[in-house]
């Protein structure tokens, strides 16, 4: 999921946190400040930019202001905490929070709905195979939405507890 910006002036004297690693560039997980940009005539930007934890100075280019909300997103959570997570536990946080239902469970609910039903109807057959088929969709349905759920909450509560044990010596379960 990204956020997407008006203007890429929105972006300046920014922390942005990487959410797609390009070669030869900062990679996902990696927190930069947007120091400038330019505009070119053709509608391409070109930003600069500083690793935070490195200090190395970058320049990318993209081809509209699209394609870099894709590449970073604003994470106060995340720029504030830097120092207490791993380059795996925001890249996880990351992917999971960039997850959204129609675009990643909607069609593995698909997928084992059409699977329940062909088994269902093809294999069991007659009255017997649709009850069953009905009541593994409603399973099926509940169980995915529950998931959902919680891989949401679990990834939040995860980076919390991190956070909570590293800086405030506070474990949360």
């Amino acid at each position: 999921m990204a956020l997407f910006i008006y203007s890429i002036d929105e972006a300046v004297d920014r922390k942005y946190v990487v959410t797609k690693s390009i070669g030869g560039q900062a990679q996902a997980g990696t927190l930069v400040h947007i120091m400038d940009y330019e505009e070119k005539e053709d509608g391409r930007i070109s930003v600069s930019y500083r690793v935070t934890e490195t200090g190395q100075n970058f320049d990318i280019e993209f081809s509209s202001l699209k394609a870099f909300c894709k590449w970073a997103r604003p994470d106060n959570f995340i720029a504030r905490h830097y120092e207490s997570l791993s380059r795996e536990d925001i890249a996880y946080y990351i992917r999971i929070s960039g997850r959204t239902f129609a675009s990643f469970y909607l069609p593995i609910m698909i997928a084992v709905l059409i699977l329940i039903w062909i088994v269902s109807l093809l294999v069991i057959k007659g009255i017997a195979g649709i009850i069953i088929g009905a009541v593994l969709s409603v399973a099926a349905v509940v169980g995915i939405v529950f998931y959902y759920r919680y891989q949401k909450k679990n990834v939040t509560v995860n980076i919390y507890s991190k956070v909570g044990s590293n800086s405030w010596g506070v474990v949360i379960k």
